[in-house]
């Protein structure tokens, strides 16, 4: 039996019991108007973050969403858009499927705007999706590719690079570790299932998604997910993981490399009014202005004495140098 076997297993049995500690995520759930979250779907909010965000979701879009857990976040994105199939939810475990199919029936009850139509529930493979080239605005998923490995997280990375439009976003959100992990974690097919051992430092992580093409990352946001603790894993040091939420976007690849946005800032505080670069990066005087990393550097070799970077904050909101 493969570790994807394993972790269909797992999937079943929180499909046909919903399992509250399977993930943990400090997100609050969202309060927008006229929308209820059924209590089964909060049951079910198999994540360690949120992938939606409204300034990703405006003219109704058309999005994808692979691991469809409860259904809460499918309900989430229908809220943005309000239309016959316009959300997509696959899944590989038919008693998920089922699940969300019920629970939508749920949300029906309880949101007058809701209809059940509004989310095509699909059974298919993140590894090979069925789904057209360039159709989707934005592609998502909640602790599901950090089960993958190495081989396997490629061909979903790729396949979710495929089906996006251009300039799509793929949102995501992940547990990530910096410690190294060892073989006897990383092996363990239920502890990957879970969601813990199957961890990537953030620099790994967002390698594999450049790999792929997409030519900006966003990195928006960094928070504690778990302990892996001694007397009850098979570590003999305490490991800390965290979730991290990414919008990997299908932009170009800048000829100088991806921008990569970990929440730096640089802020000019010389004699003029502003500084112009001469690359398109204007810093007005006294202003913060998000620059990615790769403009951090670039910034920084020109040796000034007037400009100020902060450090990375792994929060990035939007704005900024690109």
């Amino acid at each position: 039996m493969s570790y994807l076997d394993t972790t269909h297993d797992v999937y079943k049995e929180a499909a046909l019991t919903p399992d509250v500690g399977l993930c943990c995520t400090t997100n609050p759930i969202w309060e927008l108007p006229g929308l209820k979250i059924p209590k089964i779907m909060q049951e079910m909010n198999y994540g360690c973050g949120s992938t939606v965000n409204a300034r990703d979701l405006t003219n109704s879009p058309r999005v994808l969403y692979v691991g469809v857990g409860g259904g809460m976040e499918l309900l989430q994105f229908s809220y943005f858009s309000r239309q016959k199939g316009g959300v997509i939810g696959v899944d590989v475990v038919d008693e998920m499927l089922e699940a969300s199919k019920k629970n939508f029936k749920e949300a029906e009850a309880q949101n007058s705007w809701f209809k059940s139509e509004f989310v095509e529930l699909v059974k298919g493979d993140a590894l090979q999706l069925n789904v057209a080239d360039n159709s989707i605005d934005v592609a998502a998923q909640n602790c599901l590719f950090n089960i993958f490995k190495a081989d396997d997280l490629k061909k979903a990375i790729s396949e979710m690079y495929r089906v996006l439009k251009p300039h799509g976003r793929l949102v995501m959100s992940d547990p990530t570790c910096e410690q190294p992990m060892n073989e006897t974690l990383r092996n363990d097919e239920r502890l990957r299932a879970l969601c813990l051992s199957g961890s990537l430092p953030i620099a790994e992580y967002v390698k594999m998604l450049t790999d792929a093409g997409f030519g900006t990352i966003e990195i928006r946001a960094r928070k504690p997910y778990r302990i892996l603790d001694p007397k009850n894993y098979p570590t003999d040091e305490l490991i800390y993981i965290e979730s991290i939420e990414v919008a990997a976007i299908k932009d170009p690849m800048p000829e100088d490399g991806p921008c990569i946005f970990t929440g730096k800032a640089a802020i000019y505080y010389g004699e003029e009014d502003f500084f112009d670069d001469g690359k398109g990066h204007t810093l007005i005087k006294n202003q913060p202005l998000a620059v990615c990393d790769k403009t951090a550097g670039a910034l920084k070799a020109l040796g000034r004495d007037d400009i100020y970077f902060s450090e990375s904050t792994f929060h990035y909101d939007g704005g900024g140098c690109c």
